[in-house]
């Protein structure tokens, strides 16, 4: 059961007095939590923003990443700052219910003083407390919602359209709800979503004859202000994952078409304009100084919490990006005041979801319980325990990424494994119990199949040095947003800065050299080729809860992590 707000203050207290730093004193951290959510009403247009939360309906533990390195002109700027570099940009108390909302510092120990974050029956509570104070206001979905459970992956989204209609979101974009199919996401926005939830993506067109999928834009009054709300999905979707679940559409940036709707939006008389952006913060800033005419970018893919906007100049003037995080872990509310038909001022606040500071509202608690009681027995299953932290989040390795590895190479027989570089997944404190549902927050995909395939040294290399590119190529448009590929087994040095073919260096493999034309055994998963789905393979979810099942108590290694070269100093490594 959850604490009230008297109690979590209380506790903030005695953990203060009791030696641990959370804020200059137990006074100011208990006024800092009681004032998260006084949010005075400002001008007269209110957009409020969610973005991957990856189908996590109940509060968690999230950890944010250690390491998140900007290269070239990225370096050192946001979303490419950790732990204290991080706090100190955005002046950020250390030991603050904020630096912990937004950092790594000290996870799991203040993980238990502040408790867990998101949910959407405490999400809809705080929605429900700032719309109340700003009428007429939009609710905004980044997308990457329909995916990340068991629950919606065996409803196929179910459980989070209907979440997110009881929410009360009004425009929502597109990512991982692609895997579904086409048929899949059209049927829902034709179907249970029509009227209540519009899908805009200005980049999704015909494969054929280019024509739109989706709208590209909508345009809503608020308070007699005209709004026009563009959507862009993510623009790789059918290279991240199986073409063959979207083979009849094309994706893109598609700048040229952006610009074009901004015009025309504008034209029809929108006197604010915002991209309801999955492109990730980086390829948004980008974006933001070549286009004009956008006020604002609400971006999401690279689950990257940001407290401030980013102001980015471009030939019209300059564009806010924001990022608002994952998991359903902030709430981002953006207020503009418009007068002579024009934006003249803005309030911006990323507000972190504490359950245990917000109460559970009861409508929304019910559409959960509904969703989750048919699978409930299959969730609940206890697969293990652990004793270290399990995270996933960081460019290179987490624990739980090791703990799918380490149960590839075993269950397998292979000295090799990958796993994807997926930048969601929930976090789970020492000590404890690892849950199906626990997995399936890491592994729940539509392509699960693990695979064994016979690679020699230079393809090993050549695996690497590409997704490498996707993770540090000095140019945004070139990432594709999430991180480096996690490797079992296999060592090697990483030079982030390096030329493409450069960046992976002195692979070995039991203390040996890769021999670049000898064969080796990989194990894996996530295969996106249509040859991979057709000859099948186990579910990852299945071969990880069987090594747990017979692991019993999980000791998890250090994760393996490349020795990294020329990142000295860099701000986005703690």
């Amino acid at each position: 059961m959850g604490m009230n707000r008297r109690e979590f203050l209380q506790l903030l207290a005695i953990a203060s007095a009791g030696g641990f730093a959370l804020h200059d004193n137990e006074v100011r951290a208990a006024e800092s939590a009681a004032q998260l959510y006084e949010l005075p009403r400002y001008g007269n247009v209110s957009l409020l923003h969610i973005t991957d939360c990856h189908a996590q309906l109940n509060p968690i533990y999230y950890r944010e990443p250690h390491t998140n390195l900007g290269i070239a002109g990225m370096r050192g700027n946001p979303p490419h700052l950790v732990d204290d570099a991080f706090l100190k940009r955005f002046a950020i108390s250390g030991g603050s219910p904020q630096a912990h909302a937004y950092t790594s510092l000290d996870f799991a120990e203040a993980a238990r003083i502040y408790g867990k974050v998101g949910g959407f029956a405490h999400l809809a509570t705080l929605v429900k407390q700032i719309r109340a104070s700003r009428p007429g206001s939009l609710l905004l979905d980044g997308g990457d919602t329909w995916q990340g459970s068991g629950t919606a992956l065996w409803t196929q989204g179910q459980d989070m359209i209907e979440a997110c209609m009881a929410l009360g979101v009004d425009i929502m974009t597109l990512h991982w709800e692609c895997t579904y199919g086409a048929e899949r996401v059209k049927q829902a926005e034709e179907g249970a979503m029509k009227g209540r939830i519009e899908v805009v993506a200005q980049n999704v067109k015909t494969a054929d004859f280019g024509d739109p999928v989706f709208k590209p834009y909508v345009i809503r009054e608020i308070n007699h202000v005209p709004v026009a709300i563009i959507g862009q999905a993510f623009p790789y979707s059918p290279i991240a994952h199986p073409r063959y679940f979207m083979p009849d559409w094309s994706f893109g940036i598609q700048e040229e078409s952006l610009q074009a709707n901004i015009d025309e939006a504008r034209g029809k008389g929108a006197q604010i304009v915002v991209l309801l952006s999955h492109n990730g913060m980086d390829v948004d800033i980008k974006l933001a100084s070549r286009v004009r005419g956008l006020d604002a970018i609400l971006g999401g893919h690279t689950h990257d919490g940001i407290p401030e906007p980013i102001s980015v100049n471009n030939p019209g003037g300059a564009t806010l990006v924001t990022n608002a995080g994952s998991n359903g872990k902030f709430l981002g509310v953006l207020d503009f005041d418009v007068k002579a038909g024009k934006m003249s001022g803005f309030r911006y606040k990323l507000l972190p979801v504490f359950a245990n500071l917000l109460t559970a509202d009861a409508g929304m608690a019910a559409v959960i319980k509904k969703h989750r009681a048919p699978y409930e027995a299959k969730l609940s299953e206890k697969l293990a325990t652990t004793d270290a932290l399990l995270y996933r989040r960081g460019n290179f390795n987490g624990s739980f990424d090791q703990l799918i590895l380490d149960a590839l190479m075993r269950e397998k027989d292979a000295p090799i494994a990958f796993s994807p570089g997926f930048r969601w997944g929930t976090t789970l404190l020492p000590g404890d119990t690892i849950t199906m549902e626990d997995l399936l927050n890491q592994t729940a995909i539509t392509y699960p199949m693990t695979t064994v395939n016979e690679m020699s040294g230079a393809q090993i290399k050549t695996i690497l040095e590409d997704v490498c590119d996707n993770l540090f190529n000095p140019d945004p448009y070139y990432q594709q947003g999430g991180d480096m590929v996690r490797v079992g087994g296999l060592e090697y040095t990483c030079e982030p800065g390096a030329a493409m073919g450069g960046r992976i260096q002195d692979m070995r493999l039991a203390g040996k050299p890769v021999d670049p034309g000898k064969i080796y055994k990989v194990a894996g998963w996530a295969p996106v080729s249509e040859a991979a789905r057709d000859k099948g393979g186990e579910p990852i979810w299945d071969l990880v809860a069987r090594y747990l099942r017979h692991e019993k108590v999980v000791k998890v290694a250090k994760p393996n992590v490349p020795a990294l070269k020329g990142v000295a100093g860099n701000p986005g490594m703690a």
